[in-house]
């Protein structure tokens, strides 16, 4: 069902999410570590039922490996709607030879000029996302 004047705001089910999530690059992954949250944009794929990125060493790959309970969102937008999901669930790091050769055929390219050797692979616990209908926003205060 989509976003009506009546209701701007429509929930979308997990094979929708799913789809939309394919239809986009990038994301942002949302950590917390000892209480502190942080984030960080990734570039990612769709692998089944799960999303697969590749990282550097760093704090992202540290973080996850203190904490692996993340959030990602993934969003787009067109003239008339926008959309989001956001995925709860474990992340990680890719260390099995025969999963990494999978994850290396994956259609997944930094960005940047930079090597990232580890994959990550993102399992969901809950999946939701919903679309909207852009618009102007309603008279505040009406006369």
């Amino acid at each position: 069902m989509e976003p009506s004047e009546e209701d701007p705001i429509t929930p979308l089910d997990e094979d929708e999410c799913w789809a939309l999530l394919r239809s986009a690059e990038v994301g942002r992954l949302a950590v917390s570590v000892r209480g502190e949250p942080d984030i960080f944009p990734v570039n990612y794929v769709v692998d089944g039922r799960s999303v697969v990125f590749r990282t550097a060493e760093g704090a992202k790959l540290l973080e996850l490996t203190i904490n692996s309970r993340v959030a990602f969102e993934a969003d787009g937008w067109d003239e008339r709607f926008a959309w989001s999901v956001v995925i709860k669930g474990a992340a990680r790091r890719v260390e099995r030879e025969v999963e990494i050769l999978r994850a290396d055929t994956l259609p997944l390219r930094p960005w940047t000029a930079t090597l990232k050797y580890n994959y990550v692979r993102i399992e969901p616990g809950e999946v939701t996302g919903r679309r909207l209908l852009r618009g102007e926003e309603p008279e505040r205060y009406p006369v």
